[in-house]
């Protein structure tokens, strides 16, 4: 039996299906579209957004942490240096253990141990509180706001070569401002005394 199929007939039929500009502007359509709550699953896109925030983020806060312990001098984890940040920016250079544990997002207990290493160190000491005797309080001392003014510079220097000098001064206020709105209102992110930093040398 004989193929009547003429040659340009048989060209066209095996020639690959291309896709139309509508089925292209309809996958990119799908690609873009923001996921619902109903659906609950993320789209491709959103979870390439969501791995890239949790691995920069885990990523700067190892290389924050080990800046300070690289250094013999300083030897302190990212965790250790916040509380004695807000220790020297708490009036008095106190704060009772359960709002600083809320101010450096510790649990009562992850404090209570981290406490107990940095007064071994003999950074911090805890006591009673002055207020009412009741409950304890840590009290930063004046060995931890030394070392405090001594990290500070390689603390600050790790955040502008790891952050700020590779996104810039106003990519970094859109990423704090984009962050702000998962946090609540009254959370304890505002600026306190920067004394610790401002005599610190400049790099040349």
């Amino acid at each position: 039996m004989h193929d009547t199929t003429s040659s340009e007939e048989q060209a066209v039929a095996a020639a690959p299906m291309t896709p139309s500009a509508d089925g292209a502007r309809d996958a990119q359509d799908e690609a873009d579209r923001a996921s619902t709550p109903e659906e609950l699953w993320l789209t491709a896109k959103e979870q390439e957004a969501w791995r890239t925030f949790l691995y920069a983020t885990t990523l700067l806060t190892d290389r924050f942490g080990e800046a300070l312990q690289s250094d013999p001098e300083i030897d302190l984890a990212l965790g250790e240096y916040e509380i004695l940040v807000r220790l020297n920016e708490a009036e008095g250079g106190f704060l009772r253990m359960s709002e600083l544990a809320d101010k450096v997002v510790h649990s009562r207990s992850r404090l209570t141990h981290t406490i107990t290493r940095m007064e071994k160190r003999g950074l911090v000491e805890r006591v009673r509180c002055s207020s009412d005797g009741r409950g304890r309080q840590a009290q930063l001392t004046p060995e931890g706001q030394a070392l405090l003014e001594r990290a500070a510079p390689t603390h600050v220097r790790s955040v502008r070569d790891l952050l700020l000098d590779v996104i810039g001064h106003d990519d970094l206020l859109e990423l704090g401002r984009i962050l702000g709105r998962t946090i609540a209102e009254d959370a304890p992110i505002a600026v306190g005394c920067p004394a610790p930093h401002e005599d610190a040398p400049a790099r040349s």
